[in-house]
């Protein structure tokens, strides 16, 4: 808990200069790293080694789960220098060895075989889908942190489920390629 603490403490404080997310208050922090970690129970987290959270921002849901998953070494990608800057001090602040950060976009990243690919807020999901296609393999969980339109972006092609939450949709992906 001392390093979500940490996280929080720190995104609060660069969040009045930098404007990195919408969270004003510990609560909105607070709400957002439960939002990041509440998926997670429907997967085996010892089941994945490789992450991707495409589109990071201020670390919602990637530097979240990697901070809570530390056997899993997660891959960053963000292309906004204020928030991979933010992200770096992060990761140094609380030692987090798992995790890489990539100031770029997914499209120029080399691809490799990711067994988990997050992202939150970035784009509708086939565009994702196409985006991360080098990332895919067969065994590849694809959960992406989805509004209340998730519904209208689904194909009868994928093996999707869809967990509702409030006003939060958590789309799952399997099987992908």
């Amino acid at each position: 808990m001392d390093k979500f603490e940490t996280f929080g403490e720190l995104l609060l404080q660069y969040n009045k200069v930098h404007r990195l997310s919408g969270a004003k208050d510990i609560a909105e922090v607070d709400a957002n790293i439960e939002d990041a970690l509440y998926p997670m129970q429907f997967l085996t987290p010892s089941k994945i080694k490789k992450a991707v959270d495409i589109g990071t921002g201020a670390g919602f849901p990637g530097m979240v789960l990697a901070i809570a998953y530390p056997q899993i070494h997660f891959t960053l990608v963000e292309p906004l220098m204020k928030r991979t800057a933010f992200l770096h001090l992060v990761k140094s602040k609380l030692g987090l060895e798992n995790v890489t950060i990539s100031r770029d976009r997914i499209e120029n990243i080399k691809p490799f075989d990711a067994d988990l690919i997050t992202s939150r807020a970035v784009a509708k999901t086939a565009t994702l889908i196409d985006l991360a296609k080098g990332f895919i393999t067969p065994k590849t969980v694809l959960l992406f942190y989805k509004g209340e339109g998730v519904h209208e972006e689904l194909n009868d092609a994928w093996q999707s489920e869809v967990i509702n939450r409030g006003k939060r949709n958590y789309l799952f992906i399997k099987g992908l390629q």
